[in-house]
């Protein structure tokens, strides 16, 4: 694409046409730098296209007016990619050419300035209006295509971004929302073992009190029932005492009958 612009612009340049008369001096210098540094095909020699820019330029401090060496100034100003100030001297020469085929050279070059800015409506427009001076212009054709496909494809990179985003966006909001979820999932969560543990708490500080209480009953039980078991009431004890005489008289009986028994069978025995 490139090699074909510039391909047009040393057309262009080699087709200009040295007025004046004592600045003629000026735009020869100028012609033959930029001659010279567009033969340097190995590399792009700004040096001498700046040089030729000086050279124009002290010729149009003659006469400023001149088409044809704002021309030649506008083509060395984008030999030197300076595109913003080449955009602005063409931009002016298109509106005071005054042939067709002028016209249609002006707004070609300055499609390729806007072009390489990637000004792609800008360059479109201006292949357009060249196109309308000299319609049967390849160059200005096949540049025209160009630019158009690169403004496809930028509208169609930007539509893809745009998707890209808008899909990101809602995965993030996605991702967002879950991770709310969760986060509450989890609260409710420490909330419920909370509540259970709470409750946990309560059923065993209960159960603490009921057995602290029963301990305390037992103890006052207890305390209670050792003085009973130590007092003996006075008709207890005489009964007690009634008990051990009727036993002892039943001893003393069961004694003197056996050894009543005793001293028969001892009798019986000495008899026999």
């Amino acid at each position: 694409m490139m090699k074909r612009i510039y391909f047009i612009l040393i057309i262009l340049t080699c087709s200009v046409t040295v007025f004046g008369q004592n600045e003629r001096k000026f735009v020869r210098n100028g012609n033959k730098l930029f001659m010279e540094a567009v033969r340097d095909t190995m590399k792009v020699d700004t040096v001498k296209y700046s040089n030729a820019e000086t050279e124009y330029r002290k010729a149009l401090e003659k006469r400023p007016e001149d088409l044809k060496w704002n021309y030649n100034l506008a083509d060395a100003l984008y030999k030197q990619q300076k595109f913003e100030d080449a955009e602005g001297k063409f931009s002016e020469l298109a509106e005071k050419m005054e042939e067709p085929d002028e016209r249609a050279r002006v707004n070609h070059n300055l499609g390729n300035t806007q072009l390489m800015q990637e000004k792609l409506d800008e360059s479109i427009e201006s292949y357009k209006k060249a196109l309308r001076e000299n319609p049967d212009d390849l160059e200005t054709k096949y540049n025209l295509a160009y630019a158009q496909m690169l403004k496809k494809k930028k509208e169609q990179q930007q539509q893809q971004n745009k998707d890209q985003n808008q899909d990101q966006n809602k995965d993030n909001k996605d991702q967002n929302k879950d991770q709310n979820q969760d986060k509450n999932d989890q609260n409710k969560d420490n909330q419920d073992q909370n509540k259970d543990q709470q409750d946990q708490n309560k059923d065993q500080n209960k159960q603490d009190q009921n057995q602290n209480q029963n301990k305390d009953q037992n103890k006052d039980q207890q305390q209670q029932q050792q003085p009973q078991q130590n007092k003996i009431s006075k008709q207890d004890a005489e009964q007690l005492l009634q008990a051990l005489q009727n036993d002892e008289r039943d001893i003393q009986d069961k004694v003197k009958k056996a050894k009543a028994a005793k001293a028969k069978r001892t009798r019986s025995e000495k008899e026999w």
